[in-house]
Formats: C-alpha cells, structure tokens, sequence
C-alpha cells in the first residue's frame, strides 16, 4: 500500500495577501521565548500584536537535536525562561535526564503556560524592507511587521574550514551536530577537531572506545577555580565590544578558556589531551601538516562550531565593511543600519543567561522606538 502524502500545513496568510503584525519574532529557542514573553508583558496581544516563527517541527530549539549521550550533568547551567523555573519540570532525577529530553520539555511547557503565540513549522525565507515595514516572506505565506526580534541562532549554520584536499578524503567528515554515539566509531582512528566545550566532551566519550587524535587551531586555555560572575561579565563585554564595532562574534568561551573540571583531569591522566596544531591539507587517508608529517585518520570529526543563520536576512544589507554586523542598543541587541531589527542569541547574547537578558532588552527597545503598545 503506497502512504498518503504528507497533509501540508496551513497557510499563514492567503497567496498575494502579508498577514500584518507590530512584531514578528523568528526562532523559539531560549532567546525567541524570552522575547515573546517580554512583548506578552509590555502589552503586544497573541496572534494580532505579534507571532513567533519557528522552523522545528516540535518545541526545544537546538536543543532537541542534541547527542543522547548529553546529560543535564554535563551540559552548562540551563538557566531559568522568566516567569518559570526548569526545575518545575526537569523531575526529581533531572542531572541524568538527556538533555535533548529535558529542555525541550521545559521550553514546551513554558509555551504552554503563557499561551505564547508559537507557529510550526514554519521556514522564513527571506525578510526584505517595504517602505516602513518589513516583509517575512515564509513557506506558509507572507507576513508583515513593523519591527523584528530574530532568535535564530546557530544550530542550522555548522562551520567547517575550507582545506585542501577534503574532497578526496576517502574516510568519513562528519560535524558537531551529526554525532549521536561514541561506539559508531569503535576500531577507527578518530581526528577530533576543535579546542570549545563540545569537542572536550566528545573527544572523552570517543576516546574511551578507540584511537583519537586532538587537534586546536589554538594552544587550549584552561582555567582553575570558580568561574566568578564578575569573570562572566569581563568575558561577555569583550564579546559585546566586538560586536558594537561592527566585528564579527567570537564565542564566549574563546575569551574564557575551558574550565578544569574533574573529566578533564581525568582525560589528562589518561593522555587524552596531547593537542597538535591545525593540519593544512587533507589526504586520501588523513591529513598531513606544513612540515610533511601524516596522520592516518578513518573520520574527522569538525567540532569547530557554527555561524550565526542569517541568509534570510541577506536582503537587508546589514552586515558592514568589517563582516559583522554593527550592533547597538543597550544589550547590543539593535541593528545600527535598521533599527527595526534585533539580533538576540547573537554575539554577547548566545549563551543561555544572555538570551535570557538580550530577549527582555530588545523587546522594551523595540517596543519603545515603535511607539507600542
């Protein structure tokens, strides 16, 4: 019996026709809902004042799409969405729950609580300028807004460098998001390549099942004792400074270093963490270095991170000479070239506790320089 088609979903707004709104939010991760909650609270109504558009067919931003092995005990700090706290739905035994589990249960039920206006699945294509208006052409019909928060992180751009030879590499390239189990890789020799948190994580799973190769484009920087507020904050505004002068974001864990925890300790003492410099060129079976020497390798695993996913915006023309985008406002949540839009989940805001305070500032900034309510 051959299936039925998938039913196709319903269109925001008829053909030739932009639903109009004040305020569109893109993106229902951490800082897509930290922004909907504010405008709920300034005033904006569901549905008729603004909507969030998300493209995951179910709640929990990146999150749901995470590596199972990633527990509540081995991520950062989830930290608390206003108005309700992740420990009300995180369960008793929460720190061994799967992370791809566990946030996008929370994120769901905070959507739930506050009848926050969430449409999915939705694919923003692009957003373009209409006289004073913006225009948010989707695959569910077009929209109009006056002004536009856009939260869409990361997750869907993943960054691997450009080098030669990649394309005859006969092993296996896989990045960040495509890993699931450390025991897919048992009797390969696996180059892991990366110096953030993700790679320290998977190098220790995979190391413990067969042969790795650790690979830095920097020397790592690791940090002893308490990682202070104060420290977060210095770090933050480094990020912040860059973005304000029109430069693209560095992570905020380039500026801070990788804490040294017990796992790290642990993978020290088992030899784990004896790093060589980034390769430049890869083989039919490896890679090899400027000096001429070779690493076998079966699969390369590019835990190198992600770039900001904001093709859609393209039409804007809001990325400056410097090839970032120039950013203002109180959290440097404000486009400098249209103040319309707000990039939250951006540069000095990507981590959760960022998101949190950009999504609260850039729903009052944008709420005030619209004249809302």
């Amino acid at each position: 019996m051959t299936p039925s088609p998938p039913t196709p979903s319903p269109r925001l707004s008829p053909p030739s026709v932009s639903l109009k709104m004040d305020v569109v939010v893109i993106g229902a991760g951490q800082a897509g809902l930290s922004a909907a909650y504010h405008l709920q609270q300034l005033g904006l109504v569901p549905y008729q004042g603004y909507v969030v558009l998300d493209g995951a067919a179910a709640p929990g931003g990146a999150w749901q799409f995470r590596w199972p092995s990633l527990t509540l005990s081995t991520v950062n700090r989830i930290h608390d969405l206003p108005g309700l706290s992740f420990a009300q739905t995180a369960g008793e035994h929460a720190a061994q729950v799967q992370a791809s589990v566990a946030v996008p249960q929370y994120f769901e039920a905070y959507e739930r609580t506050f009848h926050l206006p969430v449409v999915r699945p939705v694919r923003v294509r692009l957003v373009t300028g209409h006289g004073h208006r913006l225009k948010i052409e989707t695959d569910r019909g077009d929209l109009s807004a006056r002004g536009l928060i856009n939260a869409t992180g990361t997750w869907e751009t993943p960054f691997i460098p450009a080098l030669p030879g990649a394309d005859r590499f006969r092993g296996r390239q896989l990045h960040t998001r495509d890993y699931r189990d450390a025991q897919a890789f048992a009797g390969q020799h696996v180059m892991i390549v990366g110096g953030g948190i993700s790679a320290l994580q998977l190098l220790d799973e995979i190391s413990k099942v067969t042969s790795t190769t650790w690979v830095t484009r920097r020397p790592p920087e690791f940090r002893e004792g308490q990682f202070t507020e104060e420290a977060g904050r210095a770090a933050v505004a480094l990020v912040e400074e860059r973005v304000r002068h029109g430069l693209p974001p560095r992570s905020v864990v380039s500026v801070t270093g990788l804490a040294l925890t017990p796992a790290v300790e642990a993978m020290q003492a088992r030899g784990v963490l004896t790093r060589l410099p980034m390769f430049s060129e890869i083989t039919e079976d490896g890679v090899r270095w400027a000096d001429g020497s070779e690493q076998h390798a079966d699969v390369i695993l590019w835990c190198t991170g992600f770039r900001s996913s904001l093709d859609h915006l393209a039409p804007l023309g809001l990325q400056g000479s410097e090839g970032g985008i120039q950013m203002t406002g109180r959290l440097a949540t404000q486009v400098a070239r249209d103040p319309r839009v707000h990039l939250v989940g951006y540069g000095p805001s990507a981590s959760t506790i960022g998101a949190n305070r950009a999504g609260r500032s850039a729903a009052a900034e944008l709420m005030t320089s619209l004249g809302l309510p």
